[in-house]
């Protein structure tokens, strides 16, 4: 055989190893959350009226499927799974149907999320049934403790210590108020955000306290753009809703810095969703869309009278909106969202941006 033929062989052995090859950068991703990130849990509740299994949802997804995903396509958790070098967690409900049961592994990740899910217990109220934050962390005790019986306390230790829990919740806590009148005669809305942060401080604990380190969380958004409330406001955004959601932004990162400082080992970074968007709001066209008012899938004014529904209007182009129905993002808008958690400069990503979390 000549030289140029071996070393050509050896060549292309080369290229195809680097080419299958998994750049995983770290061992799992533990996703909790809404719907913002949830990939499928909601299916699984059969009372839950929070489902995106109908058409048009995942018209833009491989095969142009419904997957529970309140999206065109992909969502933020699948895009960040991809930035990890992962598969997207596979939600926890359908690991433990009676399907998977007996094949069921939690060592690669999971998703707990659950669309209409809130930090707190009762957040869900207008959705009749989801898995509200304090359940999700409860799954995920019992994931650890099934995980160590298998693998044991110290190997289980250092892959949940390398491993990314993401947290992204918050924004039907904030929807539930200022829908509620109930809610707000019994509280004011500083008292509520605070207590918000508060209690999402105690589910985060319990989170480290069954070995999680390495945290990336989300604040909410501009909630008063959404569709939704801009219809009630003659299409301008509440401006209310928007500054306590600024509020309860800031009340999330001193308790992050307060909580830091409590527990040895831990590392963050907090995404600044509503600088995020509000970029996308105030420079559509140099982000590329053209739409930020309206959604893409609804009924009547700004496509926001009515959900998105197998009957809904539905627009041709889905990567010009930044909303694809009356509260979620569509495809195009959640992927700059993740490449600006994973790249981002201090003005989205603080203390460290995803890709230094991930390294450090």
């Amino acid at each position: 055989m000549g030289k140029t033929v071996f070393f050509m062989i050896i060549y292309g052995f080369f290229i195809l190893c680097f080419a299958s090859s998994d750049p995983q950068m770290v061992p799992a991703l533990y996703v909790f959350g809404d719907s913002l990130v949830d990939v499928g849990n909601n299916n699984f509740l059969t009372l839950s009226i929070a489902k995106a299994n109908h058409r048009h949802y995942g018209i833009d997804f491989p095969n142009h499927i419904p997957t529970g995903r309140f999206s065109n396509g992909k969502n933020a958790a699948d895009f960040v799974a991809e930035k990890l070098g992962l598969a997207t967690s596979p939600p926890y409900l359908s690991l433990t149907s009676k399907a998977n049961k007996n094949k069921a592994t939690f060592i690669d990740g999971v998703s707990f999320a659950s669309a209409g899910a809130g930090i707190f217990d009762g957040s869900d109220l207008r959705y009749r049934q989801s898995i509200p934050l304090t359940k999700q962390v409860d799954y995920y005790s019992i994931v650890h403790e099934e995980m160590t019986r298998e693998t044991g306390a110290a190997a289980i230790q250092k892959h949940l210590s390398k491993s990314i829990f993401v947290v992204v919740i918050g924004s039907n806590d904030l929807f539930g108020y200022f829908e509620s009148s109930d809610l707000r005669k019994k509280t004011t809305p500083h008292q509520y955000v605070d207590s918000m942060a508060l209690s999402l401080k105690l589910q985060l604990q319990r989170l480290y306290d069954h070995g999680a380190r390495k945290f990336e969380i989300a604040g909410v958004g501009t909630l008063g753009c959404c569709p939704e409330f801009r219809l009630k406001n003659k299409t301008e955004c509440v401006v209310e809703v928007n500054y306590w959601s600024v509020k309860y932004n800031e009340g999330l990162q001193s308790m992050l810095m307060e909580w830091q400082s409590e527990n040895r080992g831990i590392i963050y970074s907090y995404f600044d969703t509503y600088a995020a968007i509000n970029d996308l709001i105030q420079s559509p066209a140099s982000n590329g869309f053209s739409e930020v008012k309206g959604a893409c899938c609804g009924l009547g004014e700004l496509n926001a009278r009515a959900p998105c529904l197998p009957l809904s209007n539905l627009c041709p182009n889905r990567e010009d909106h930044i909303f694809f129905d009356q509260f979620h993002p569509t495809e195009a808008a959640s992927r700059i969202f993740v490449n600006r958690l994973f790249d981002g400069p201090s003005g989205y990503a603080s203390p460290i941006n995803m890709k230094q979390l991930v390294a450090a």
